[in-house]
């Protein structure tokens, strides 16, 4: 007979979840051995072990966990507003919500792909071009003319990440501009590049 899944099962293969993304946040995935997540759990090898077949498997979940956030946080922002700027902005607006609490998460999402097996890293990257698509889509229909001309939009779209994407290395929830301050101004500055340059 299967030995019976505790009640807390899931609670604590979280806990072990977030402690990995602190780790290998701080250490990178290369120096942060099992041995080092288990002693900062404060629980044994065998139970890490238990939770998690191996060490990629949990760096896939510190992924996988963060990008399903942000594409709920996209998905969420289409069935909002009408408009496609406001749409972009509630992407925004959401997705620094979520670094501003997954500072460590978005750190490994970003810094540790190559230690992914390769179909691991098919379906992290499978899910990054989601989101890039649902962005990409609403600079189309904002600059439907710039969409047209048909080489501007993806680059267009990787500035707007690269505004955002780089700020949990140096925002600080307790500065003095706050995390919707922050993406009203890669809005701002989004919004009016985008109307105001050439389509070509």
């Amino acid at each position: 007979m299967a030995r019976p899944q505790s009640p807390d099962y899931d609670k604590r293969r979280e806990a072990i979840v977030a402690t990995a993304a602190k780790l290998f946040a701080r250490r990178g995935f290369q120096g942060a051995s099992v041995a080092d997540l288990a002693e900062a759990c404060s629980t044994s090898k065998s139970l890490v072990y238990h939770y998690f077949p191996s060490k990629e498997d949990i760096l896939f979940e510190v992924m996988s966990s963060h990008l399903e956030q942000l594409v709920t946080a996209a998905d969420d922002a289409m069935l909002g507003a009408p408009k496609p700027r406001d749409k972009l902005h509630d992407i925004a607006l959401a997705f620094m919500r979520l670094y501003v609490t997954a500072q460590a998460e978005h750190k490994v999402l970003l810094n540790e792909l190559d230690n992914l097996p390769p179909d691991r890293r098919n379906e992290i990257v499978s899910k990054q071009r989601r989101i890039i698509a649902i962005v990409e889509e609403q600079i189309a229909e904002i600059r439907p003319d710039v969409s047209a001309a048909g080489t501007l939009t993806l680059p267009l779209t990787m500035l707007f990440f690269g505004m955002i994407n780089w700020s949990h290395t140096w925002f600080r929830a307790e500065g003095p501009v706050s995390a919707e301050r922050l993406a009203d101004l890669a809005m701002e500055i989004m919004l009016h590049g985008l109307e105001g340059m050439s389509a070509t």
